[in-house]
């Protein structure tokens, strides 16, 4: 991504010929990847020498009831793997066929948890106690670097003889992790250089101590501090449909999800979903969030309330506490993704929190369609079906 997410242009790119002369040995018989090497002016990324197309596909429609996406969508989804789309597809029939489904943002956070280094255990305690009266003047410098990072707020922890400091913001339609990185870091530095500074005894400040969860496997801390929009969505089956569509008893549905969350337990998995990351990776490929962070976006709780002595309907809701995605900079600037976001509604400012919205139905849809392919004993076959041509 961009190191200004302010800044929505292109850049300059280093020329394809120096590149490839540097790394010929890899590069002079590629076929493929290098075939679109005219359309490479303005990517920001390094030592860049073509592409690596991924196949896309179209999922939908889906009727989204949201707070800010209120449309009838279909979703680009950009996958290798066979059965997704058809997955999706049918969960989206499914929900469809009882009004779509709700869809509600929450919240949102984005931030850099920066760590103070002093000489004793008791020079930290006296700096966490002092940080709240630093905050107007850390927000302050942090604000001064960008048009859109708000503070929100900030939160220490005690770690030996360092603090960990999590800097909170709002980032506007950005996603915003190198937004709030440059904001921290201006900020902190500032500090550390004054007299002040001195005064608090800080000896030197790291940009971050892994308390965020950036790119990493512990987003059940996004229910208390989101990283990216925290969102839900949920929606009704009712059981003719679940048999009809789905192909099961919602007996069997809701037993089949009581077996994965017994499994979950069992194995200590974080959040209770079925798959949530293959459409959080298909979206955010198509329309040009940073896939890397599908893994701590992937943490999702889904719930099935089951009318069982009544209709039999099944309400399901599914949660998703930190989603990382932006409606402007980073991939979004590049014009396949920016079709991709133009396709459900979701480009330029303000759409953020739509687009967070949108991700989270079809997650939904998803989610439930796959498990009724285990509560009605297809989920193999579909793959044979869809996904083999022959014995491997």
């Amino acid at each position: 991504m961009s190191r200004n997410e302010d800044s929505h242009g292109p850049v300059a790119t280093p020329k394809l010929p120096s590149i490839r002369s540097k790394y010929s040995k890899v590069t002079q018989s590629l076929k493929y990847i290098t075939r679109h090497s005219d359309e490479t002016e303005g990517i920001r990324v390094e030592n860049l020498i073509g592409f690596a197309q991924v196949p896309l596909s179209l999922a939908g429609p889906l009727e989204i009831h949201g707070h800010h996406q209120k449309d009838s969508i279909v979703a680009p989804l950009a996958t290798v793997e066979a059965t997704v789309v058809a997955t999706v597809n049918r969960g989206c029939k499914a929900f469809q066929a009882n009004g779509g489904v709700k869809a509600f943002a929450i919240s949102e956070g984005m931030g850099r948890a920066p760590v103070f280094f002093f000489a004793s255990v008791e020079d930290a305690v006296a700096f966490y106690k002092r940080l709240p009266s630093l905050e107007p003047q850390l927000r302050t410098d942090a604000e001064a670097t960008s048009r859109f990072a708000r503070m929100l707020r900030l939160t220490p922890y005690i770690m030996g003889s360092t603090v960990h400091v999590h800097f909170e913001y709002e980032t506007g339609a950005a996603a915003g992790q190198n937004m709030t990185e440059i904001a921290t870091t201006a900020a902190t530095s500032k500090l550390l250089a004054s007299d002040l500074g001195k005064e608090l005894k800080i000896i030197k400040v790291n940009e971050e101590g892994n308390m965020t969860t950036d790119k990493c496997d512990a987003a059940a801390k996004g229910t208390r501090h989101p990283r990216g929009v925290q969102v839900m969505a949920w929606g009704t089956i009712s059981r003719e449909v679940c048999q009809s569509v789905l192909r099961c008893h919602p007996t069997d549905l809701v037993q089949t999800l009581r077996e994965t969350r017994k499994g979950d337990i069992r194995n200590s998995n974080d959040g209770s979903s079925v798959n949530v990351a293959n459409v959080i990776a298909a979206m955010s490929i198509a329309t040009g969030q940073d896939a890397a962070c599908v893994v701590e976006s992937s943490w999702a709780h889904l719930i099935a309330d089951y009318n069982e002595s009544g209709s039999q309907d099944i309400t399901f809701s599914i949660f998703l506490p930190s989603v990382v995605v932006g409606s402007v900079g980073g991939g979004t600037v590049y014009p396949t993704q920016r079709e991709g976001l133009e396709m459900i509604g979701c480009a330029g400012p303000g759409r953020k929190w739509a687009l967070a919205e949108t991700i989270a139905a079809f997650v939904l849809v998803a989610d439930v369609s796959v498990a009724a392919s285990v509560a009605s004993h297809t989920h193999t076959s579909g793959h044979v079906k869809l996904a083999r041509q022959s014995k491997l």
